[in-house]
């Protein structure tokens, strides 16, 4: 299954609890859906990037155990766009699961 396309908003979602760097953003995602999200860097990077050129995140410069990381916070406009994103989720989820629990 292609899950590509939801990664910007479980990104978000991710950085609206907390801001975060992409490691650990990944991480989250992966413990949360039990392994079956697990996005690696070529695919989580360009997406925060994005995310950040649309001035949906920020990110700055932080350290943890001594380590320079780049941290991502959500911005407003962000958690307007989330917000939408989880209507259209729960939207589509219904639909589907509707059309699947018919078979």
């Amino acid at each position: 299954m292609n899950l590509k396309g939801t990664l910007p908003a479980l990104i978000l979602d991710v950085v609206a609890r907390e801001p975060n760097h992409g490691y650990r953003i990944a991480q989250h995602i992966k413990e949360k859906s039990d392994g079956v999200l697990d996005f690696k860097e070529g695919t989580l990077y360009p997406a925060l990037h994005k995310l950040e050129r649309e001035g949906l995140v920020r990110s700055y410069e932080g350290a943890e155990g001594g380590r320079s990381r780049r941290y991502y916070r959500i911005t407003e406009d962000g958690r307007r766009v989330l917000a939408k994103e989880r209507e259209e989720w729960q939207r589509v989820s219904r639909s589907v699961s509707m059309i699947l629990e018919e078979a």
